[in-house]
């Protein structure tokens, strides 16, 4: 492998500070400094000797973002996969994947990156928070798991407003703002201001609460999407007229448990409702119940679970229902089709995958089944996984639909990746990997790269995680 370094070709410098670098992707070896406007790199064929070939010019172009490379080596290079010839010109962007050799291999590879302005490394946005702005009005404390009630816009930590809510429901015929008194007809999470939170406790560690006290307030938090309290459904009429209060109750969004009492349980006047994703009927927000209402890997409402264990069907209600089909364990689920999200998307990897089960005389269930009681006995990794609470995710987790794609789509990446080559397709099996893997962007918008090179596995070029 051979060692590049670079030297100026007489122009003068731009300042004393490096505007530019080449990073080689192996990290044994040192970064090349770009300090003049206008820079050769050369190769050292060995490390002892004085004896060196130039293989680019490096000029730097108006402004802090580009460059020109120029092949001054007697072969073809590479940038960004594109054979740049002998004499040849290409402009560089802060990024740009440097292959000084027509194969690649053998050769050290680099990636440009242009350094920040001397003066926009010291202009840095600063914005000052006062910590009594970013404190909840029931524990006086800086918020934690931070939610917001509307049409006030107030902000509480999640387990102290649940609570406040618990008793306000139990108590009064309306849920009032703790902080204004204003009715409450909307209360969600606002991950916005859980950012400055974190941040607030970055910088003055003091204000943290202990760790038992947090998992106290986490107990009684309750509020995972926007919940609906004692809300009006939009009139259909234009009148200046107060409505009575029949009419108030005519208009509310019903659930089926608003209107007549079912196993048991009737809606509370003003309680809290979620409104499911899929259907947008409503149901209420029963915290105690066993059934789950919220998809654990999206975290929102579902209804299909809850009106199952109701025994209420859309055709038995006049408001919007979902099936139970739309919402249950994954163990109960069966898949027949590879999903199209599988493989990022990739239509030929999906044909491949296909086929690779079909000459191994299976069918997608079985090869999913077999891959999901690996994924329950956590011989998987999960890093990957593009589910929330990955870690706790069970067979017996209720998820919804997509979710369950997505799934079955992060178990067929591992059937592939751990598969022996003797099950490929001839076709497939003479396929380069390639460099950016299924971190690829070319993948999606260029359909002869798609099918030409393999897409499934890490990438092996690029800032992505392993």
């Amino acid at each position: 492998m051979t060692t590049e370094s670079g030297q100026s070709s007489g122009s003068k410098p731009s300042d004393d500070e490096a505007w530019a670098k080449l990073v080689p992707l192996d990290t044994r070896f040192s970064d090349i400094e770009i300090r003049c406007n206008d820079m050769v790199i050369c190769s050292e064929i060995k490390p002892s000797s004085s004896e060196r070939h130039e293989w680019c010019r490096i000029t730097k172009n108006l402004g802090q973002g580009s460059a020109t490379l120029h092949n001054k080596s007697s072969d073809a290079i590479l940038v960004d996969e594109a054979i740049i010839p002998k004499d040849g010109a290409v402009d560089i962007m802060s990024g740009s994947e440097i292959v000084p050799g027509p194969g690649g291999q053998g050769y050290l590879q680099y990636r440009f990156t242009v350094m920040p302005a001397p003066d926009s490394r010291s202009q840095l946005l600063k914005i000052s928070i006062d910590p009594d702005h970013a404190k909840c009005s029931i524990c006086l404390n800086v918020w934690h798991d931070v939610v917001t009630a509307a049409p006030c816009l107030h902000n509480f930590c999640n387990g102290c407003f649940s609570e406040w809510m618990r008793r306000s429901e139990a108590r009064h015929q309306h849920v009032l703002c703790p902080q204004c008194r204003t009715t409450v007809q909307f209360v969600g999470r606002n991950h916005f201001l859980q950012n400055i939170q974190e941040d607030i406790l970055k910088a003055d560690t003091g204000l943290r609460r202990p760790a038992e006290d947090l998992a106290v307030l986490d107990s009684s938090s309750s509020i995972q999407s926007n919940l609906i309290i004692g809300s009006k459904r939009k009139r259909r009429f234009s009148t200046l007229v107060s409505p009575t209060l029949e009419e108030r109750d005519s208009l509310r969004l019903q659930c089926p448990q608003c209107a007549a009492t079912i196993g048991g349980y009737r809606c509370e006047r003003h309680g809290a409702h979620l409104q499911c994703h899929l259907c947008r009927g409503m149901m209420p927000n029963r915290t105690n119940f066993q059934v789950p209402l919220h998809c654990m890997g999206c975290d929102r409402p579902f209804c299909g679970a809850y009106w199952s264990s109701q025994n209420v069907t859309h055709g038995e209600s006049s408001t919007p229902v979902c099936s139970r089909d739309t919402f249950r364990p994954i163990s109960e689920r069966t898949v027949t089709r590879i999903p199209s999200i599988t493989h990022e998307m990739n239509r030929h990897e999906q044909d491949i995958t296909q086929r690779c089960i079909a000459k191994m005389g299976r069918t997608v269930q079985d090869v999913v089944a077999e891959w999901f009681s690996l994924f329950n006995d956590r011989q998987i990794d999960r890093s990957r996984m593009p589910l929330n609470h990955a870690e706790s995710i069970t067979v017996s987790t209720h998820v919804c639909n997509e979710c369950y794609d997505r799934l079955v789509g992060f178990l067929l990446y591992w059937f592939r990746v751990t598969l022996i080559v003797d099950y490929f397709p001839a076709d497939a099996a003479a396929r380069e990997n390639c460099w950016y893997g299924y971190a690829c962007r070319t993948q999606h918008h260029n359909e002869e790269h798609a099918r030409k090179r393999n897409h499934v596995g890490r990438p092996t070029r690029g800032n992505h995680p392993s």
